[in-house]
């Protein structure tokens, strides 16, 4: 009993210090992002490498989640005689749900992972120490303008999303099943509102700061994770760890911000 609560305890002492350690880097992170001068090259780069190189597998992701989800709902509101709400419910649907939770997975499969193993081979290859010891703030230097990138890059995403997502729903639901164009267009815009398109922006606003922030701290402190290995094994390790976490937290906050917004 005393072994247990031991490890009992050790646990809530890590999780409490892994949780302070997480919130102190991201208050370091703005804070350096926030101050000039500005590194927009380092910015735009970023901006690229995780809004830009990602919009293919998002224009993939979002017709067929939008050609499926056409297909889940007239099937279900064919049995009703509502086939007429088959645009406003594939509409709401992407907007404040599939398409911000979806495009940040799939941001953190594609860009997240590649974030953390990359600040996790400078740390475990004693890259970031020695921009330390020539006096380059990491943070700044590093961490901040893919802050930023993350931001500016998922709401972008998310948009393209929702856009590509209707078009695949018009597909299935006006071309393949003969549905009015325009009773699928007219239901759409009767039911979303602006509140809607809040709720959906402000998921993809709070994802995009969560995923560069969890997958670039796992990375930025693997040299005090316990793994056993800081080479290669620490590093696919902790890569793996950061996008479980990351995808776990995004789901988890899009069930309280729906339940807060709604």
């Amino acid at each position: 009993m005393i072994n247990v609560l031991h490890r009992l305890g050790d646990s809530s002492l890590g999780f409490v210090e892994q949780a302070g350690r997480l919130l102190l880097f991201l208050l370091r992170a703005i804070a350096s992002a926030a101050r000039p001068p500005y590194r927009w090259q380092a910015l735009l780069r970023q901006v690229h490498f995780i809004g830009a190189r990602s919009a293919l597998v998002i224009l993939v992701a979002g017709f067929f989640t939008g050609m499926v989800l056409s297909l889940q709902f007239y099937d279900t509101l064919v049995r009703f005689g509502s086939v007429s709400l088959l645009g406003s419910a594939v509409a709401l649907a992407m907007i404040r749900e599939l398409a911000p939770v979806l495009t940040a997975l799939v941001v953190i499969g594609r860009a997240g992972s590649a974030i953390c193993s990359e600040i996790g081979i400078m740390r475990s290859q004693e890259q970031i120490d020695a921009l330390e010891c020539m006096a380059v703030d990491p943070y700044r230097y590093l961490l901040a303008p893919k802050l930023v990138a993350g931001v500016i890059s998922v709401p972008l995403l998310t948009s393209l999303f929702i856009m590509i997502g209707i078009v695949g729903g018009w597909f299935v639901g006006v071309v393949l099943f003969g549905v009015s164009e325009a009773a699928f267009f007219q239901g759409m815009y009767e039911t979303v509102t602006l509140h809607d398109i809040r709720m959906g922006f402000t998921k993809s606003l709070i994802f995009g700061l969560l995923v560069v922030w969890i997958t670039s701290a796992k990375g930025f402190f693997l040299h005090l994770e316990r793994y056993g290995a800081h080479g290669a094994e620490g590093v696919s390790r902790v890569t793996t760890d950061a996008v479980v976490i990351a995808s776990i937290s995004v789901l988890c906050a899009d069930y309280l911000i729906s339940a807060i917004m709604l």
